[in-house]
């Protein structure tokens, strides 16, 4: 389901549809706003977020700014989207009135939030739980977790302050290059950062951490799949990211495979799950 808070290009969302074989998975809320070629043209030609703030240009900015100027066009008046056009707000207040389970998955990382981050090399608009929530129609009663997401180390990909950057040849030597989904520019990376995670878990009010990439930063971590079988290093690093933060680390991300997973959720919340809220830490 795509939630009333996220822009929508027709032309993307059609061509995904067909590659993942999901006519009869997907549905878009009728309140979603449509994102348009001249969202891209303004941002391309816009020096301000081209250049000096590192925009991905994709166009979801001047929607989003269109859309609080109260002029953008919404899915409903899409009519290539009318199959898949529905009330996804109520047909997720149904799913929880009936007692099924629902995830909410949040996007980018916290310190990218219009308000909370490292302004003005942010995205527009806010990214933390509170506003996956808005954007999906959930009340903050709703939730019963939130699951914040963060990486083994640092990355950044664009303009903006990044404390403890390292160099590009450390970050290959590191194996810690990566490179932005949407651009392909490399990532710039830096050690973990405490503060700032404690900073995200205090803006997300999260109740777990997933902790992903642990393999890179221990590779004798490579696809462990047991707690106790993890390197003495990596259990130390999971364990000081609890302390600090004072918020369990439930799972554990070993490798690239879908099944290297350490999952230590299941003698605290199997019993108490419902909505989970996923979300980005950096």
């Amino acid at each position: 389901m795509i939630g009333p808070g996220v822009p929508v290009e027709t032309a993307i969302l059609l061509n995904e549809i067909k590659e993942t074989d999901s006519e009869n998975r997907i549905s878009v809320d009728y309140q979603c706003a449509m994102l348009e070629e001249r969202h891209k043209t303004q941002e391309c030609e816009s020096d301000h977020l081209s250049n000096k703030i590192g925009s991905t240009k994709s166009g979801v900015g001047a929607c989003n700014a269109e859309r609080a100027l109260r002029m953008v066009k919404l899915a409903r008046q899409e009519t290539r989207l009318r199959p898949y056009i529905t009330d996804t707000v109520g047909e997720i207040h149904k799913a929880l009135s009936n007692g099924k389970n629902l995830m909410v998955e949040g996007t980018q990382g916290t310190f990218l939030s219009l308000y909370h981050g490292t302004y003005t090399y942010v995205t527009s608009k806010d990214v933390t739980a509170s506003q996956a929530c808005a954007d999906v129609g959930l009340g903050p009663t709703d939730v019963d977790d939130v699951m914040i997401i963060f990486k083994a180390y640092v990355t950044r990909v664009g303009e903006g302050p990044l404390e403890g950057q390292l160099d590009r040849e450390e970050v290959l030597r590191r194996g810690w290059m990566e490179h932005g989904t949407v651009t392909g520019r490399e990532r710039r990376a830096a050690p973990f950062d405490f503060k700032l995670a404690k900073r995200a878990v205090q803006l997300n009010g999260a109740t777990q951490i997933a902790l992903t990439k642990l393999d890179v930063l221990y590779p004798k971590a490579k696809g462990v799949r047991a707690y106790l079988n993890l390197p003495k290093e990596a259990r130390d690093f999971a364990v000081s990211i609890e302390r600090e933060t004072n918020v369990p680390v439930t799972l554990i991300g070993t490798g690239p495979d879908e099944k290297d997973i350490i999952d230590k959720r299941h003698s605290r919340h199997a019993s108490r799950l419902r909505p989970t809220l996923v979300s980005q830490g950096r």
